[in-house]
């Protein structure tokens, strides 16, 4: 038994041998070759290729951007004879090398500026240049916009252009020529021509200027045409403006036929078409009419401007005959809440007041006007100072004066003419005088009342020298006394 083991393990070894000769063989061989391999009980592990035989070599890599390729140790492809005897690496140069580098630093020289650079990074802080030593800079971007930009297109710098018609449609001197060139057709002519040519430049709402300056040249056939040709143009009407300024037009001229049921034309009409539709009346005198419409509004619970309300107070008021109805307007004006009047309305307002007698509603109205937070004109305080002579208050009106001139108000004719009739009923001869002359200094030519005031306030405190002194001067301004005056003069004369 004991001589069989020695043969068995002879033979477990040649059979590894003949397995492992069987493996290289194919391993080195490309084709398939199958072999026949002998059972056992031990186990044998075939061994893996290596990884430069299993995968192919990929080819070189383009050189990273950025990289200096020319620091990096060039590698040849020959393998170093490393177990030649006869190879040097160069080690004992390179000692040779470190020698003669040693024996070179004790002969090498330092330039002053390469000791000052080198010994001033020591000191922490590098000095500048002189200049601008606090200078400031620009803050340091944040990180993202460092690493990556925005990826938001940048937009398009195109100059802006603006068509011709845009430049065109909202100048007036361009619509005023166009109601110019309409006047110089011939009369058997249609404004069509010369609107169609002119199509490209005019918008919606553009034509209501033409057709009121039309009005204006008296020629409201025209401005008719103009509306007629405008209904055509779908891109231009409907439009109140239009309407709007073609109905005033026509009532101004009297030319507007108005239909027999008002109410309908309250329900109708837009708050534009009717408020236009009553200017034209009252501009163009037809006061019944407007008082008519007036009245339906008032019926239908359709509320209007308060500006019509005033331009037909002031119309109506220069008729004694129309009192009545200015009273019922002034009524019906004070109950509106939202009582907004300009300037000019006011002021119209409270001179009609002033010929009604009305002085509380004067007074009244330039204390509303005042706390609006609106600065009164020359127009109204000399408008409150009339007023309040017309009343007899003298000292309160002389107040209003103190107030202007506190103010420095710069005083018109008419406003000399009023505080110099104040101070001729204050028996306030000083006053005058220096009134008087500052409107001559003004520049203004002195009325023939306030002439004939002075010469009256001259009279009572028996000046005659002065008196006949502004008498001559009246009569080289061109005004002839009157009998009264002459008289007067004859007897001091005497």
């Amino acid at each position: 038994m004991d001589s069989l083991l020695p043969s068995c393990s002879l033979y477990h070894s040649s059979q590894t041998r003949l397995l492992y000769q069987l493996s290289r063989a194919a391993n080195s061989s490309s084709i398939y070759k199958p072999s026949v391999v002998a059972k056992s009980n031990t186990r044998i592990y075939h061994r893996k290729l290596p990884k430069n035989l299993r995968y192919p070599r990929r080819t070189k890599l383009p050189p990273e951007l950025g990289v200096n390729t020319f620091l990096k140790k060039k590698t040849s492809h020959n393998p170093s004879p490393v177990n030649d005897p006869n190879f040097n690496d160069g080690s004992d140069e390179g000692e040779e090398m470190e020698e003669n580098v040693d024996g070179g630093d004790e002969n090498l020289v330092w330039d002053p500026d390469e000791i000052e650079t080198i010994s001033s990074l020591f000191r922490g802080r590098i000095p500048q240049k002189p200049g601008k030593l606090n200078r400031e800079r620009p803050l340091p971007l944040p990180l993202p916009y460092k690493l990556r930009p925005l990826g938001l297109p940048t937009p398009k710098k195109r100059p802006r252009t603006y068509s011709l018609s845009k430049q065109v449609y909202k100048s007036p001197s361009f619509l005023i020529e166009l109601a110019k060139e309409i006047k110089a057709l011939p009369a058997e002519e249609d404004a069509c021509g010369v609107l169609s040519k002119s199509a490209i430049h005019i918008r919606k709402g553009s034509l209501s200027l033409t057709i009121r300056e039309l009005g204006h040249m008296d020629l409201p056939e025209r401005a008719l045409q103009v509306f007629c040709w405008a209904q055509k143009q779908p891109q231009l009407f409907p439009d109140d403006r239009i309407l709007a300024s073609t109905v005033e037009v026509l009532a101004r001229t009297r030319e507007l036929k108005m239909p027999f049921t008002l109410e309908n034309l309250v329900n109708l009409a837009s708050r534009s078409v009717y408020e236009a539709m009553l200017r034209g009346f009252i501009r163009g005198g037809s006061l019944k009419l407007a008082l008519k419409l007036v009245s339906a509004a008032r019926d239908g619970k359709r509320v209007l401007d308060p500006s019509i309300y005033a331009k037909l107070i002031l119309e109506l008021g220069k008729n004694p005959d129309k009192y009545t109805f200015v009273l019922a307007l002034l009524e019906e004006l004070g109950e509106r809440e939202d009582l907004n009047l300009t300037q000019q309305d006011c002021t119209a307002v409270m001179k009609v007041c002033i010929r009604l007698g009305k002085f509380e509603i004067v007074e009244s109205l330039f204390s509303w006007f005042k706390l609006s937070g609106r600065d009164p004109s020359v127009v109204m305080y000399t408008t409150l100072i009339h007023s309040r002579f017309c009343e007899e208050k003298y000292r309160e009106a002389l107040t209003v004066v103190w107030e202007m001139e506190g103010l420095n108000c710069l005083f018109d004719l008419p406003a000399y003419r009023v505080v110099i009739k104040l101070f001729v009923a204050l028996n306030d001869l000083s006053r005058v005088v220096r009134y008087f002359s500052k409107l001559k200094d003004a520049g203004f030519s002195p009325t023939f009342d306030i002439y004939r005031d002075l010469i009256r306030m001259y009279l009572v405190s028996g000046r005659v020298a002065k008196c006949k002194e502004v008498c001559k001067e009246a009569e080289m301004a061109g005004y002839k006394l009157d009998k009264e005056t002459r008289s007067q003069l004859l007897q001091l004369g005497r």
